[in-house]
């Protein structure tokens, strides 16, 4: 066992400020001071980063990424680390769990990328969501309630954030599950090693305390009907997840002990399976199949099992559960795991990370290999897998799969599960199938029948496309948004390009004691009024700034503060269940926020202060000045050079006012 920092290897620094043969200073003086016949001068422009552009939660991550490192301050009395928090929640309310699985594609859009490495901002995600935790800190209830009621049917990652969502606007919300617990594939479908389930329930229970009532146990279309519900409530949030396994797409690919990866993850989640043959094939490629190897190289095999102890039967019921017994007491041993996917491993989908534990942990992992039919025996069950090397492609997107002929092989299998995809359950609610396995919404996510918006039920999460948690969590926010505005009688309004939280200069008046103003579209010749100090533009509804728009150069090398990971060999692997990462500490969390380029919205650098050379910009007076109004501009000096522009880090800085 090794403990490393995650994700080593820091990349060298790419950006540089001249070319090749580029041996020349350019004189900008002769310009510069002939240039007071310009008609541009400085606009402060407000954009989305592509971070929150690629965050499906719409989390305001250079927000709270801005506070950490201390640019923007917290109100008297908080703690930095809280305010941080509660502008992360304001969209997540699992920066715990998220901060352990996401994948994070805001991580793959950041900016940084083009100076050296991206920002770690689901370990700072992280930190903050265990510090919560750690001081018990709780939401704040609405001070006002609608007297509207909502129900939530599932009570996985979309419902519960559209119930979060829901109680802080004041409604009374009602959530059912067909379980006896909350988390969907938080706590059914990730193992616990990744999810600690104390750090899920607080989470959970968070929610809860904002008012939601819960009615576990309870399936909607078998012990209570859709119809029933929608008389009773005043809306209904759909959420009910794609938690059915997709066969093997093999011809006649079905044998007792061919089992989807949902089922084989629920079987462990909730302590029935205890172990597994002595060699698993798993069929995948996404982060699902590498859950389901990880686990089973942790549970392994037992010796002398008899047919009671099979796997596919608590995998399939609760009867094998009291044979699963004999693996606590049983001499356990590793078990021979082998995940194909048909792409190559550099392609799969599952996060690099995670297939990197995979391969230590001594899981085969066989890329550019499709199934193509299950060998059985005698008895029916399956003994091996037939695989043979294949091309895969996504074109007109769909997954096109080229069988290379002559290539097949058996991989011998006591347990085969198939990770290619979920599927919803629609038993009772059939007329809510679209005919595509999936209900139909339009973008305020308000289900369509017919081609006619369904004015009470609104949807999220998997039934609308099984993707990622994080999609869910999203999902079900905006759903809420559409839900509050049906209640409160208004009408649905098109939801922004640039769909996400972000900063709100309003807010930081407001905080400051300054009054807020109005600030309408188009914005010319602001730099009097009383809602904004200058030209100010928020655009961050409909523009993801590039870091073409950037000064890269302001940004010097810095190595990314890494969150402490454990990696297991083969044999360190087998029954061990324990969490394998670290959160950050205080200082690493705020070193890490400070590599942020906070891309789109001034981070209080004062390059454009110091470099103008008409001394036309200038920093707003202490008892004036906010996060995003904190330099000016005296439009009677400004020749429009543009300099401003070209240093400043952020490109919060644009050149317009007259064209």
């Amino acid at each position: 066992m090794s403990t490393t920092p995650q994700d080593t290897g820091a990349k060298a620094l790419s950006f540089r400020r001249f070319k090749d043969g580029d041996h020349k200073v350019k004189r900008w003086v002769d310009q510069i001071f002939d240039a007071d016949h310009s008609h541009k001068c400085p606009t402060y422009i407000l954009s989305s980063p592509p971070c929150q552009a690629s965050c499906p939660s719409g989390e305001d991550i250079r927000g709270y990424l801005n506070i950490a490192r201390g640019i923007e301050k917290p109100p008297a009395g908080m703690k930095w680390q809280e305010y941080a928090w509660r502008r992360l929640t304001e969209a997540n309310p699992f920066p715990s769990v998220m901060g352990r699985v996401c994948p994070a594609p805001c991580e793959s859009g950041c900016n940084r990328n083009q100076v050296d490495d991206f920002v770690g901002i689901n370990s700072v995600e992280h930190f903050l969501g265990d510090w919560a935790n750690a001081n018990q800190i709780a939401y704040p209830k609405p001070q006002a309630r609608s007297g509207k009621t909502v129900a939530v049917i599932g009570g996985g990652p979309a419902g519960l954030s559209a119930a979060y969502q829901l109680a802080r606007k004041g409604h009374d919300v009602t959530i059912f599950d067909e379980r006896a617990e909350l988390g969907g594939m938080m706590r059914y479908g990730i193992p616990g090693f990744r999810t600690p389930r104390d750090v899920l329930d607080a989470e959970i229970r968070r929610i809860l305390e904002l008012g939601v009532t819960v009615r576990p146990n309870t399936r909607i279309g078998t012990d209570i009907t859709l119809e029933q519900i929608r008389r009773d409530f005043d809306a209904v949030f759909l959420g009910i997840g794609a938690q059915s396994g997709r066969p093997l797409p093999v011809p006649d690919g079905e044998a007792p002990n061919v089992v989807a990866a949902t089922a084989f993850l629920k079987a462990f989640n909730d302590g029935r399976l205890r172990h597994v043959g002595k060699r698993v094939v798993v069929v995948g490629g996404g982060d699902t199949s590498i859950d389901v190897a990880t686990v089973a190289r942790r549970l392994g095999h037992i010796d002398q099992t008899h047919d009671a102890d099979l796997p596919e039967n608590a995998i399939g019921a609760l009867a094998g559960f009291a044979a699963h017994e004999a693996a606590l007491v049983s001499k356990r041993q590793g078990a021979e795991v082998t995940l194909t996917s048909v792409f190559a491993i550099d392609k799969m989908q599952a996060s690099k990370h995670e297939v990197e534990h995979a391969l230590a942990e001594g899981i085969a992992i066989r890329g550019g290999m499709a199934p193509v039919a299950v060998v059985r025996g005698a008895d029916g069950r399956a003994t091996a897998l037939r695989v043979a090397r294949c091309e895969a492609k996504f074109a007109g997107g769909k997954l096109e799969i080229k069988i290379v002929p002559g290539t097949e092989e058996d991989i011998e299998a006591d347990l085969i599960v198939s990770a290619v995809g979920q599927a919803v359950d629609f038993t009772g609610l059939e007329a809510l199938n679209n005919g595509r396995g999936a209900v139909a919404s339009d973008k305020n996510y308000q289900v369509q029948l017919g081609g006619q918006s369904q004015a009470t039920l609104f949807c999220g999460g998997d039934v609308i496309r099984p993707h990622l948690l994080t999609t869910a969590i999203g999902h079900g926010a905006i759903a809420a948004d559409g839900i509050d505005r049906y209640l409160r009688g208004e009408t649905q309004e098109k939801r922004p390009k640039v769909d996400v939280h972000s900063f709100d200069l309003m807010r930081k008046m407001v905080e400051k004691g300054l009054p807020a103003g109005k600030i309408d579209e188009p914005l010319w010749g602001t730099d009097r009024s009383a809602g904004a100090i200058h030209n100010f533009d928020d655009r961050s509804g409909r523009y993801v700034i590039s870091h073409k728009e950037l000064f890269l150069g302001h940004f010097p090398y810095v190595a990314r503060s890494r969150r402490q990971v454990t990696t297991l060999s083969a044999e360190e692997a087998l029954g061990n269940f324990e969490e394998r990462m670290l959160a950050l500490l205080d200082a690493q969390a705020q070193a890490e926020a400070k590599r942020c380029m906070s891309c789109g919205l001034c981070f209080e650098c004062d390059n454009c202060v110091v470099y103008c050379p008409q001394k036309a910009v200038f920093k707003v007076k202490k008892s004036q000045s906010t996060t995003g109004r904190y330099v000016d501009t005296d439009y009677e000096r400004c020749i429009g050079c543009h300099i401003c522009k070209d240093v400043c880090p952020t490109g919060y800085i644009q050149m317009g006012l007259g064209e």
